[in-house]
């Protein structure tokens, strides 16, 4: 109880911190992408170059806090479509086992429409408007190339190739907490901890990032120094690929992997933190459909203090 009189309100302070550090950033980005015409027409993969450049770092810290340390990602835009945008999905298919490209309005960034692996299609037809794109491999093979896109015709974007291991600088990630990203996702870890006081939709939207449709969730919190098991029904691990992230309280990466036993064993962490499991299909959608699957049962984490 003692501990309650102090964790509420400062999860409180942190929630609006977060939102209104969201507004204020958000809206300066939309401000750079609309200007900065040439930066608008290139892939922009992330990477230890993007965290370099100003307000980079603190944009992702609000728009897309839980790191995908499983997938190489890429945007592009904004761009004008009068009628189709259109991908290369053969260069696609080809540098990665998975990957699913989303189309998003702008200046919402709300999901439009998406092209995924294991689909023949290279074009979709979208009202006319603002929209970026964003990318997401996973699973890539040695050479990696980022596919050539053509709107209403016209390339706006060549192929770019991308060193394979350009997500090394997550290993480093962490180094780069400080006051003020510890303050914006303080809140995220009582919200968990505490998350049936509040109506599930509502902690999914604060936690989860905005995923691919055919991505599907599993989450909760740490304490300090609890180690844990996944144990994952063979129905899921044979046909889905199973990702794992820890975060500290700031929402840095910690530590991750990809699930490959049914009964695996995970490494505790020492502070306060929380976790992230991907739940994607193979290059195409198996049986049985992860809509058709109730997490709850097929997933479970076992923990246990040290």
């Amino acid at each position: 109880m003692n501990e309650l009189i102090f964790e509420i309100p400062l999860a409180c302070l942190s929630f609006l911190f977060y939102k209104a550090s969201k507004f204020i950033i958000g809206n300066l980005f939309t401000i750079y992408l609309a200007l900065n015409k040439e930066k608008a027409s290139q892939w922009r993969v992330l990477s230890e170059e993007t965290l370099n450049t100003p307000l980079s770092l603190p944009v992702l810290m609000t728009k897309g806090p839980r790191w995908n340390t499983h997938s190489i990602i890429s945007t592009l835009g904004p761009f004008t479509v009068k009628s189709q945008l259109s991908i290369n999905t053969e260069i696609a298919n080809n540098s990665a086992q998975s990957w699913i490209a989303v189309v998003y309005g702008f200046p919402s960034y709300k999901t439009i429409a998406t092209l995924e692996s294991g689909n023949s299609q290279q074009s979709l037809n979208l009202p006319p408007g603002k929209y970026t794109l964003g990318l997401r491999y996973y699973n890539w093979s040695e050479k990696v190339i980022l596919p050539n896109v053509r709107v209403d015709g016209l390339e706006i974007v060549e192929s770019k190739t991308v060193p394979r291991d350009i997500n090394k600088f997550y290993h480093d990630l962490s180094k780069k907490n400080n006051w003020f990203y510890t303050a914006l996702h303080y809140y995220i870890f009582t919200l968990l901890r505490y998350r049936k006081w509040f109506p599930e939709s509502f902690v999914e939207r604060e936690y989860l990032p905005v995923g691919a449709p055919d991505t599907q969730f599993f989450y909760g919190c740490l304490e300090p120094g609890q180690s844990w098991q996944l144990e994952v029904d063979s129905l899921i691990s044979k046909s889905y690929n199973i990702y794992l992230t820890l975060y500290n309280r700031a929402s840095l990466p910690v530590s991750w992997c990809q699930i490959t036993e049914e009964k695996q064993p995970i490494q505790a962490i020492d502070s306060k933190g929380f976790y992230l499991i991907r739940i994607r299909p193979y290059g195409t959608v198996k049986e049985p459909k992860l809509g058709e699957l109730n997490l709850e049962t097929k997933l479970n984490v076992v923990i246990k203090t040290r």
